[in-house]
C-alpha cells in the first residue's frame, strides 16, 4: 500500500468513527433511532475520497519590451455549501443574497433562487453550483461583500473554484506564432512549442466526492502544491508586429488573394521582429490558421535566381558584364518550353540585366551549360545554404524541404533548368529569408530567433544565443556581387517601383504558379524578400501573397508595396537609420572654404585666382587640403589601381571622373562636394560594384 492509499484509508476510518460515534450518543440519549444510525452508515459507504490534479498556474509570454502577448488570468466558477450558514446568517441573508445572484446571472428570479438554496439546505446538500458562468477576479470581490457569501468559506459556505483562462492582450495579432496548447496536450506555436517551461508543474490535493457526483476540495496536509510555470521572452517588436499584420490586410483584401505571409528578421541577431500567416475565411476576413513561415512548402519561383546566381559565381569564371541571348521570350528544353515574363522577350544582354529583368530563360541556359553534366555540384550549393534540410527552428512544426535529386524518379532533362528559376522543388518561407539574411550580413548564416530567454520570476533560467549556421555561405567576391545584383533589381528591374529616395532596398521579386494534382494553374504566389537600408542592413523580411485576384499578379505588384510598407514605417520609427543633418560650416576668416580636394593644378589656379595663400607638400596629380594659419597646404591623396580612391571633398565631376576610371559604377543623391562613400577608400575593387555618394 502506498502512502496516498494509507492517508485515504485513515480519512476513511476516521469519518466512519465520528458516524458511530454520533450514533452511539444520539442512541443514549434517546434522539436518533437505530434505524438513523443504519442510514448514515450506508452513506459512509458512499461517500468517497481521492487525490486530483491541481493545475500550476501557466507561465508568461512576453514581446520584445515586455508588453505581454499571453497570460493566464485567474476566473472562478461559484458554488455554496448552504449548510455550513448558521440559522440566523441564513435567515438574514438569504433574500438579499437571491436578490443579488439574480441580477447579476439573470437567469432566474430571486424567488427561484432563495426556493434552490433553502432546498439544498433542506436535504443537507453540500456542494451547489450557482451558475456554470465563470467570474473574473473583480466580480468575485464584488461577490464577497453579497450577504451570506461574505461571511467566507467554512462560515458562509461560498466555494469560489479557481480556474486559469489564457487570455492574450493583444487579441489576435501574432495569434498562430503565440500559439496555443489543447486539454488534450496538442497544440502549435510557442505556447506549444515551450509548453514544459510554461506549464510548469501540476500539484495534487485531497477531494470528497458528495452527493450528485460532485467532488469538493478538503484540506490535507499531505497536499502536494503546484509550481507555477516560467515566463519566456520573445523577439517580437508588438508595434511591427501590428504594421505587418496590418499592411498583409490590406493587401490581401485589395487583392482578393487566399493566403499570406510577412516575417521581418533583424539582420544581425536573426530576431524574428514579426511574423504573420493570413488565410482568407470565405466570409471576406482574414485569420491566423496555420503558420505557413514555419511549415509552409513552396516552390520559391524567382527569389530562387539568387542561389543560381551564387553557384555560377563560385564555380565558374563568368563576370556580371558577360552577354547572353535570352532571344525572343521562349525557349525549349527538351519538350517543355520556357518562357520569359515580357512578350518578345528581352534578346542579347548582360547577365546582370538578366537577373535584374528576371529572366527565366537566361538562368535556364546558364544553369544547363554549367551544370547540366554535373547537377550535383548545383546541389552541393543547395545543401551548404541548409535549404534541403529543416533549421532547426525553436518552434515546433517545421516542414521538411523537398529537393528532387538525380537518383529520384521524378528528375529528367529539365529539372535542373526548371530549378534555376524556382520550380520542381519546395522550401519554407523561412529558408528563403535565412539565405536572403546571410547576404546581408556580410555572408554569415544565422538561424532564424523566436525566444531570447526562459525564466522564473526575475531570474533567467535560460537565455538563447544567436546560432550560427554558416560564417561564411561564399566568397567575399561572389557575396559583393549579390548585392550588386540585389540592389540592381530595385534600381533597374523588377521592383524599381519600390525605390525611393530616402533609403535603398535590396532584394528579389518572385512570382510563380501553383501547382495543383501535378499541373500548374493560372494562379500565383508572389513574392519579395529583400533587406534595408541597402548598404548597411539592419532589417531583411519576406512577404509572399498566394492567389491574388484581379489586374495584379506578380511579385513586384503584390507582395512588393507590402514590403515598402513595413520598411517605411520601421525607417519613420527608427532614428538610427537616419543620417544625422550635418552642422552649417562656417567660413574661417581668410579660407576659402569649398577647397578641400581635386587635382592639384585646378585647385592651385582657383586659389591663386582669389587670392588665397597655398603652398604644397607634394607632388602628386590628386590631393586633399588642410589648413595652416590663413594659408592652404596641398597634401597627398593616393589613388591606388584596383582600390577605392578617397573622394570625399570633391566636386562630383571630379569624384566620378576617378571611380569610373576604376571600373567602379557610381551613384548619388543630393548636390554639392561629396561629404560620404559607401565603399570605404582603399577597399579592393570587384569589378562592375557600384559605389553611392552622398553630396552636400
Amino acid at each position: 500500500m502506498n502512502i496516498k492509499q494509507s492517508i485515504l484509508v485513515r480519512v476513511r476510518v476516521a469519518f466512519l468513527c465520528v458516524l458511530i460515534f454520533a450514533i452511539c450518543v444520539g442512541a443514549k440519549i434517546g434522539h436518533i433511532q437505530i434505524v438513523e444510525g443504519e442510514k448514515w452508515a450506508k452513506m459512509s459507504e458512499e461517500i468517497n475520497f481521492d487525490y486530483k490534479k491541481v493545475k500550476a498556474t501557466r507561465g508568461n509570454i512576453y514581446s520584445d519590451n515586455g508588453s505581454l502577448l499571453a497570460t493566464s488570468l485567474p476566473f472562478y466558477k461559484v458554488a455554496i455549501d448552504p449548510t455550513l450558514a448558521k440559522e440566523e446568517i441564513f435567515k438574514q441573508g438569504v433574500d438579499s443574497l437571491s436578490w443579488f445572484l439574480s441580477r447579476y446571472y439573470k437567469d432566474r428570479s430571486a424567488k427561484e433562487y432563495k426556493e434552490m438554496l433553502k432546498d439544498a439546505r433542506a436535504t443537507g446538500k453540500q456542494y451547489v453550483t450557482i451558475n456554470r458562468k465563470q467570474i473574473n477576479y473583480q466580480t468575485k470581490k464584488e461577490m464577497m461583500s453579497w450577504p451570506i457569501f461574505r461571511d467566507g468559506r467554512y462560515k458562509g459556505g461560498v466555494i469560489f473554484e479557481k480556474m486559469d483562462v489564457r487570455y492574450r492582450p493583444f487579441s489576435n495579432l501574432s495569434r498562430r506564432t503565440v500559439g496555443f496548447v489543447n486539454e488534450d496536450g496538442k497544440g502549435a506555436g510557442l505556447e506549444y512549442s515551450f509548453d514544459e517551461a510554461l506549464g510548469g508543474q501540476d500539484g495534487e490535493a485531497l477531494f470528497q466526492k458528495i452527493a450528485g457526483g460532485t467532488w469538493k476540495p478538503v484540506f490535507d496536509a499531505n497536499n502536494i502544491k503546484a509550481i507555477d510555470g516560467m515566463d519566456i521572452q520573445t523577439t517580437i517588436d508588438i508595434n511591427l508586429q501590428d504594421v505587418a499584420e496590418t499592411s498583409l490586410h490590406h493587401a490581401m483584401q485589395a487583392h482578393n488573394a487566399d493566403e499570406g505571409t510577412v516575417v521581418v528578421m533583424e539582420v544581425k541577431t536573426g530576431h524574428i521582429k514579426a511574423i504573420s500567416n493570413l488565410t482568407a475565411d470565405g466570409r471576406g476576413g482574414f485569420q491566423e490558421e496555420f503558420n505557413h513561415a514555419v511549415g509552409g512548402s513552396i516552390e520559391p519561383g524567382s527569389t530562387f535566381k539568387l542561389v543560381t546566381m551564387m553557384a555560377l559565381l563560385e564555380e565558374t569564371n563568368i563576370e556580371l558584364t558577360d552577354t547572353i541571348n535570352t532571344g525572343n521570350g521562349e525557349y525549349k528544353f527538351y519538350n517543355r518550353l520556357v518562357r520569359d515574363h515580357d512578350e518578345g522577350g528581352y534578346g542579347k544582354i548582360t547577365i546582370k540585366r538578366a537577373f535584374e529583368l528576371s529572366s527565366n530563360i537566361a538562368m535556364a541556359k546558364l544553369m544547363d551549360k554549367h551544370f547540366g553534366t554535373k547537377p550535383s555540384k548545383f546541389l552541393e550549393y543547395v545543401d551548404k545554404l541548409k535549404l534541403s534540410t529543416p533549421l532547426g527552428l525553436q518552434i515546433t512544426g517545421e516542414s521538411y524541404p523537398k529537393i528532387t535529386r538525380p537518383k529520384d524518379k521524378n528528375w529528367s532533362g529539365i529539372t535542373l533548368p526548371w530549378m534555376a528559376y524556382g520550380y520542381g522543388f519546395e522550401i519554407s518561407p523561412l529558408h528563403t529569408l535565412t539565405l536572403y539574411n546571410a547576404v546581408a550580413n556580410d555572408g554569415k548564416m544565422i538561424k532564424p530567433v523566436f525566444v531570447t530567454s526562459v525564466s522564473e520570476a526575475d531570474r533567467i533560467k535560460q537565455e538563447y544565443e544567436t546560432e550560427k549556421i554558416d560564417s561564411k555561405i561564399c566568397s567575399s567576391k561572389t557575396l559583393k556581387q549579390l548585392q550588386l545584383l540585389l540592389e540592381g533589381v530595385v534600381d533597374n528591374g523588377t521592383a524599381k517601383n519600390l525605390k525611393n529616395s530616402y533609403y535603398r532596398i535590396a532584394g528579389k521579386t518572385g512570382t510563380a504558379q501553383i501547382l495543383k494534382d501535378g499541373r500548374y494553374e493560372k494562379r500565383y504566389v508572389t513574392s519579395f524578400v529583400g533587406f534595408f537600408p541597402a548598404h548597411a542592413p539592419k532589417y531583411s523580411a519576406i512577404v509572399l501573397v498566394k492567389n491574388p485576384r484581379g489586374i495584379y499578379q506578380y511579385g513586384n505588384s503584390v507582395a512588393g508595396p507590402v514590403f515598402k510598407d513595413i520598411a517605411d514605417n520601421i525607417y519613420a520609427r527608427d532614428i538610427n537609420l537616419h543620417t544625422a543633418m550635418e552642422k552649417a560650416k562656417m567660413p574661417e576668416p581668410g579660407v576659402f572654404p569649398t577647397i578641400r580636394a581635386g587635382k592639384q593644378d585646378e585647385l592651385t589656379m582657383i586659389a591663386n585666382e582669389l587670392g588665397v595663400s597655398n603652398h604644397t607638400a607634394t607632388e602628386e596629380e590628386w590631393t586633399k587640403t588642410s589648413k595652416n594659419g590663413n594659408a592652404i597646404v596641398w597634401k597627398k591623396n593616393a589613388i591606388v589601381k584596383d582600390h577605392v580612391p578617397d573622394v570625399t571633398g570633391m566636386t562630383f565631376r571630379d569624384a566620378i571622373f576617378l571611380l569610373e576610371k576604376t571600373g567602379l559604377r557610381v551613384s548619388f543623391e543630393g548636390k554639392g562636394r561629396v561629404s560620404g562613400q559607401s565603399i570605404s577608400p582603399g577597399t579592393k575593387i570587384s569589378k562592375g560594384a557600384r559605389i553611392y555618394l552622398r553630396l552636400s
